[in-house]
Order: structure tokens, then sequence, then C-alpha cells
């Protein structure tokens, strides 16, 4: 399970003052904070600034998180332009968050996928918007998977999103997406799946429980990396639990490591 940190993001009123700011030794804080809570990578975006700022500030963001973090980024940004700016300062493999079957957005961000060799979240969407249905979503991914990998992007490097949304107003968005993802699986071998937990629980109380319990679920239909809030221990602790159930942890060797390591949060 690839764990994408998710709090170095300028909706986050505390990132954008210090992005802002240029407040290192903070933005510094929040990357070494995630990847000590168990984060592989971690995703960065400074969107709430204006579009011509963006990409100066993000090349900036990128090399101060890597300096310290000492893994690879998910880059995060509709701007293309500030896309093009923190891959080329990235050191090593790099994650583009995100390209889709939007024209534009594809025209614009697959030449920064080619050049730099980078990894790829592709966002079941197109110029209609987010599909309406199942059967919308699957010709929206298969399209979209089909084109890069006759672009020559392996499928190693496409993490499909299958972008869910909120089961307050969407009661079947869930076993929907969980049937895109082992669709999408059959017919592309070695395809990865990557999800945001918080539209999910959009608008309801308590989101942790419902963002919890949607990772659980998504293991067991092929979610394979998540961008998350790796300092939500009990949520890292179920996933840890969940690819032993799964078999993706042979003999419970990460598990048993976690709880070495104080990992795992006891539960009374």
């Amino acid at each position: 399970m690839l764990i994408i940190g998710e709090r170095i993001n300028s909706t986050r009123k505390s990132i954008d003052r210090a992005v802002r700011a240029k407040d290192v030794d903070f933005i510094r804080k929040e990357a070494l904070n995630q990847v000590n809570a168990g984060a592989h990578m971690l995703d960065v975006n400074c969107g709430t600034l204006d579009a011509q700022e963006e990409p100066a500030t993000m090349e900036w963001l990128v090399k101060t998180v890597q300096e310290i973090a000492g893994v690879p980024l998910c880059i995060d940004s509709a701007n293309y332009k500030a896309l093009a700016a923190g891959l080329s300062v990235h050191r090593g493999k790099a994650m583009i968050n995100s390209i889709s079957g939007e024209t534009e957005r594809y025209k614009k961000v697959l030449p920064l996928v080619k050049e730099y060799r980078a990894s790829v979240v592709a966002l079941c969407m197109d110029d209609r918007g987010i599909p309406a249905n199942i059967n919308q979503a699957l010709e929206v991914g298969v399209k979209l998977v089909n084109n890069l990998l006759e672009a020559g992007i392996p499928v190693d490097d496409i993490y499909f999103d299958p972008l869910v949304r909120s089961v307050a107003t969407n009661p079947e968005t869930v076993v929907e997406t969980l049937r895109l993802m082992e669709e999408m699986s059959s017919r592309f071998s070695g395809l990865h799946f990557v999800s945001g937990l918080s539209n999910v629980s959009f608008g309801l109380p308590e989101r942790r429980h419902l963002n919890r319990a949607y990772v659980v679920l998504s293991m067991a239909s092929g979610l394979d990396a998540v961008i998350v809030d790796p300092m939500d221990s009990t949520l890292m602790a179920l996933v840890y639990a969940t690819e032993a159930l799964l078999n993706k942890d042979r003999f419970c060797m990460q598990y048993i490591r976690c709880y070495q390591q104080g990992k795992l949060k006891k539960v009374e």
C-alpha cells in the first residue's frame, strides 16, 4: 500500500500561511511528521496562490520538502506550469496529480508525464465532468487508460482514481467505485488504484469513521495507494491489518514490525 501524505496542501489555512511566508521550518516539520508516521510519498499543493505565483512557489515547496523528507513527491496542481516547475527540480521519480480525459488537461499534462518519466494519477472524468453512473465511468476509464498506454506510459506508472463522491449525496457511490476498480483491474493487469478520502465523507459528522471504513473496503477491491493523513494512527493501523488479512503482508511481518515500532494504537 502506497501511503501518500496529504497534509502539505494550501487549502489548509496553516499551510497557506506557511507557504506564503516561505516558512521553511513549519513546512519541514509537516513533512517529517508524515514520513515518521509512515508516509512513503508526500503530496505537495499550493493551488490557493495566484496562478502567476504558483509555479515559482511550487518549485520552492518541492525543494524545501525534499531537502528534509527524503521521499518522492506527488506534485499536485491544476496549473500545468506549476507541475512543470515542480518536476524540474524534483529528485528521483515523481508522481503527477493529475491527468484526466478532459481534452485540454490531457494535452498539457501528457508531455510532462513523458518528459519526466513520472507516474501519474489518472482521474476518471472527461469533458462531460465526473461520470453519472458505473457504465459511463467504465467507458471514461477504459478510454483514458488505453490512451495513456498507447502514448507509451507504462501501466505500472498509472494510478487510476475512480473519483468517489460523498456518500451523503450519492448513496451508491462507494458500491459503484468498488465495482469500477474491479472491472478496470480485470481489463488492465498491473494498473494501480489510488483514492483520496476527503470526498467520501463530505458533509457528514465524525468523518474519520467513514474514511477508515472506505479504505478497508477499497483495499479488498484493489486499492493499492491512498492520499491520506498518516497522522491518523487508527487509519494507518487498519491499513496494516488489512494488508495482513489480504495476504499482501506475508506472515504479517510488516504488521509485527509496526507493533514493535509502536505504530499500532492500543485499543481498549
